[in-house]
């Protein structure tokens, strides 16, 4: 068990990191750029649809979890990198399984986007 004491400052430093962290995840990465434009589009379409609460909590956590899967892929990615600049297949399978994990979690978050929104878009085009 950990005898430090609780440091309100050193509570304050970690969310400015984690923070920091964020702004190179939107400086740096292109695809989450990408997955912020999408967002901004899909909460429009939320908020012009009047979408429910179950669905705004659906919504909310499919844009949180898309970029949170976004922030693990590059940091296993830049960790990778940092290890060795050189092709090792081992490498190359930890990159490619982050990016996997990543189009899963899309592939998931589309679905959920086209249970909510397809009988809505039918419904004003009906």
């Amino acid at each position: 068990m950990n005898d430090e004491k609780f440091s309100f400052k050193k509570r304050a430093k970690s969310f400015r990191y984690a923070f920091q962290g964020i702004s190179m995840l939107f400086k740096g990465e292109h695809n989450a750029r990408i997955h912020a434009v999408v967002a901004v589009l899909v909460i429009a379409a939320s908020i012009f649809f009047s979408i429910s609460t179950y669905e705004w909590i659906a919504v909310l956590l499919c844009i949180g979890g898309v970029f949170a899967a976004e922030a693990f892929n590059s940091a296993i990615e830049a960790l990778a990198d940092m290890v060795s600049e050189e092709y090792h297949p081992l490498i190359k399978r930890c990159k490619d399984m982050a990016a996997g994990a990543v189009l899963l979690f899309v592939m998931a978050v589309v679905v959920v986007g086209l249970i909510i929104f397809l009988p809505k878009l039918i419904a004003l085009f009906a």
